[in-house]
């Protein structure tokens, strides 16, 4: 795997797209890019689903009607911005037109303009319609970057999941990039899992989330940086609509990874795999019903496993 980086300076862009305007989505969304590259950024992250704005009742309309493949117009414009202005973008998450199934995914762009790796939601959010808009995706992948180290990518709700970020980190993903559109309503959700993802994973974590209310739902903000030892180390305010908000920050990333893997590292080095095994007794009413025996060893699924088989 790639060497990590001493440093490294993140920008991350904070709105409220509106839902179905792409041409004003977009406008704004390149706009963003440029501003960030002024100021220094090696990265540049943006929410989900900018493109389309996040409007569950008719998500699936506008996915649909904005997706395009991989090799599309899209693309090539974003893949455009970052050469231009020379970053590493993560261009949120677009739809997706992959034969006639489309897929919330996120496009991570070097500074060259070349696309280093396509991540496709695996975790759709049914309360938010997605199980309707999307296909999910299957995979989880951590590829090398000169500026970052190596670099995971999750999106949203796919964070939520702890065998998500440890699948990443057991791939020696040093830094795991978040686009999202998280509702203001799982705020404890969004202050308590992922410092214990970055603090449990020894990673850190880059996210983009919506802010505002868009008639439909309203989304947190909060858009952050967190350290691999979960401290929040940079962060945009939360709620309210205030057009589009920056955030640009200098992190130590090698330094304060090498800490805390010395310091939490144990929590990968001393796993035991083949322990996570549940004992289940079946009792002998349910066995009858399942036409079989009672079982003294009856293993569940192991938890440490990655879900496809594959880590990386």
């Amino acid at each position: 795997m790639t060497a990590v980086p001493a440093t490294a300076t993140v920008g991350i862009a904070q709105w409220l797209p509106v839902p179905g305007e792409l041409e004003r989505n977009e406008q704004t969304a390149r706009a963003a890019v440029a501003d960030l590259a002024a100021r220094g950024a090696d990265l540049v992250v943006l929410p989900e689903m900018w493109l389309t704005g996040y409007d569950p009742g008719r998500l699936a309309e506008h996915s649909r009607r904005a997706a395009e493949p991989l090799d599309g117009p899209l693309v090539t414009r974003l893949r455009t911005w970052a050469r231009d202005q020379s970053v590493m973008l993560c261009a949120g998450t677009i739809p997706e037109l992959a034969g006639s199934d489309v897929y919330n995914t996120a496009v991570l762009i070097d500074a060259g303009g070349e696309v280093l790796t396509a991540h496709r939601k695996v975790h759709l959010y049914r309360a938010g319609g997605e199980d309707v808009a999307f296909c999910a995706g299957s995979s989880l992948r951590v590829v090398p970057t000169t500026r970052l180290g190596n670099v995971g990518v999750l999106v949203c709700f796919d964070g939520d999941f702890f065998e998500s970020a440890r699948t990443l980190a057991l791939a020696g993903a040093d830094l795991v990039i978040s686009p999202s559109a998280y509702e203001t309503a799982a705020e404890r959700w969004w202050d308590l899992l992922y410092p214990a993802q970055a603090l449990g994973n020894a990673q850190w974590w880059v996210m983009a989330n919506q802010c505002g209310d868009n008639g439909s739902i309203e989304f947190l903000g909060g858009s952050r940086v967190i350290a691999p030892d979960g401290e929040v180390v940079a962060s945009l305010p939360r709620t309210g609509s205030r057009g589009v908000e920056y955030l640009v920050t200098e992190i130590k990333l090698a330094q304060r990874l090498q800490a805390a893997r010395q310091e939490a590292g144990i929590l990968l080095t001393d796993r035991r795999p083949d322990a996570y095994r549940l004992t289940a007794t079946v009792p002998q009413a349910a066995a009858a019903q399942l036409g079989g025996k009672p079982s003294d060893d009856q293993p569940a699924a192991d938890p440490g496993a990655p879900r496809d088989g594959t880590a990386a």
